[in-house]
């Protein structure tokens, strides 16, 4: 369990400290790190991903506590130790703080491929979908 704390801790700390440079640094900027490929910028998404259940912030924090709550119940219970859980868990927190503090979530990453721009994201995003991923993949221990 300790490890579970200890990488959902840094997660958020990664999370929090990027979204803070964007907040100080990015206002109103757009940064091309691969010319039409990757760039960073700042946006206020006040719904979830892909921006659908925009204005629900009450909403959306409430499916947040629930899910924090489902994963910690799940971890200890069953003493999963796969890290998806604890990835999971930190971008979950990550963007609760955002919609809790600011009303909002701070997304500022930015990929185009084939000409399509896909909906801006942040470090929280990352984590819950490698997250996921990993959980999807996690093997029976025998």
């Amino acid at each position: 369990m300790k490890r579970f704390y200890i990488i959902t801790l840094l997660v958020l700390v990664l999370d929090r400290i990027t979204k803070i440079l964007v907040e100080n640094f990015l206002d109103n900027k757009v940064i091309n790190i691969i010319k039409n490929v990757f760039y960073l910028t700042y946006v206020k998404n006040e719904g979830a991903a892909f921006s659908i259940l925009t204005s629900q912030r009450i909403f959306l924090i409430l499916i947040s506590l629930l899910a924090i709550g489902f994963i910690y119940y799940f971890v200890k219970k069953h003493n999963k130790t796969n890290i998806g859980y604890a990835f999971l868990m930190g971008g979950i927190i990550g963007n609760l703080i955002d919609r809790v503090v600011f009303g909002f979530v701070i997304d500022f990453i930015g990929v185009i491929i084939f000409n399509y721009h896909f909906p801006i994201f942040n470090i929280a995003d990352s984590f819950i979908v490698v997250g996921a991923i990993f959980i999807l993949f996690e093997k029976e221990k025998k």
